[in-house]
């Protein structure tokens, strides 16, 4: 078993409650990156009906998670289909909720295109060896979460205001090796350095307020290429955009986060 199947592992308890442990292996700083919460909250949530697929997911984040704290996720079925089951998670520590998530699943079924597809095309991206590793001493933040995933970023965009632009973009996989799937993507899509770092420069933790994810295809095996940019910030709240490929080329994931910048 992988480090993220083991460490998003849920328990049941009955009645639509599952215990879970939260590793500090995928930290920013002192707080549990909000993607990996997310995943857990999934893997409660496929027990919900009979599809395992995640194709859209909205978590608004109410308070950061505690690593090593009692943890228990809460699920709702909201409707089941012929194509689709949607359903609803809280996670709870010490009696607080810390995320609520509202997703549907369905089945995927590859990356096959009829003559009706549009898609958005990868940006052009040097090989993973060419792409220096995502740093935490760069961000001005310690980085647990680099033992779990490796993430490496376009050359012209990995120092602090390098890149000029509130634009990051780069490789990302399992440090342990294990493949990407449906169920991995709302991670990939949070797992990136804020945006806003390649024009601010050290920019630290920039907490996501709520983030929504649309799966749109099963990745294949191999490194994901992600980019990601924010085009509106104001009052300290930016929205951010960004995309995910497998290294076949195929548009995998879309993403858009409400976060604050914080001074």
């Amino acid at each position: 078993m992988s480090h993220f199947d083991d460490e998003t592992a849920v328990v049941p308890l009955g009645e639509n409650r599952y215990s879970a442990v939260l590793s500090d292996r995928w930290n920013i700083g002192d707080n549990p990156n909000g993607g990996y919460l997310v995943s857990i909250a999934l893997q409660a949530m496929r027990d919900l009906g009979p599809h395992r697929d995640p194709l859209t997911v909205t978590t608004h984040y109410l308070r950061p998670g505690t690593p090593g704290t009692p943890t228990e996720i809460r699920t709702e079925l909201i409707r089941s289909g012929r194509t689709l089951t949607t359903g609803r998670a809280t996670m709870i520590q010490d009696g607080k909720e810390r995320i609520e998530v509202i997703a549907a699943f369905g089945t995927l079924d590859g990356g096959a295109s009829d003559d009706r597809s549009l898609t958005i095309p990868p940006p052009a991206m040097p090989p993973p060896e060419e792409c220096p590793i995502r740093s935490g001493l760069e961000q001005g933040v310690e980085l647990s979460i680099l033992d779990r995933l490796e993430i490496r970023i376009h050359p012209e965009q990995a120092a602090a205001g390098l890149a000029s632009r509130a634009e990051v973009s780069g490789w990302i996989r399992f440090a342990d090796g294990r493949m990407p799937d449906a169920l991995s993507l709302p991670l990939f899509a949070d797992a990136y350095p804020p945006s806003l770092f390649g024009l601010f420069g050290y920019v630290g933790w920039v907490p996501t307020v709520e983030l929504t994810v649309h799966v749109r295809r099963r990745p294949a095996p191999g490194w994901l290429i992600g980019r990601f940019a924010t085009s509106d910030l104001s009052e300290g709240r930016m929205v951010e955009d960004g995309q995910l490929w497998d290294e076949t080329g195929a548009l995998v994931a879309q993403s858009r986060q409400l976060a604050l910048l914080l001074s």
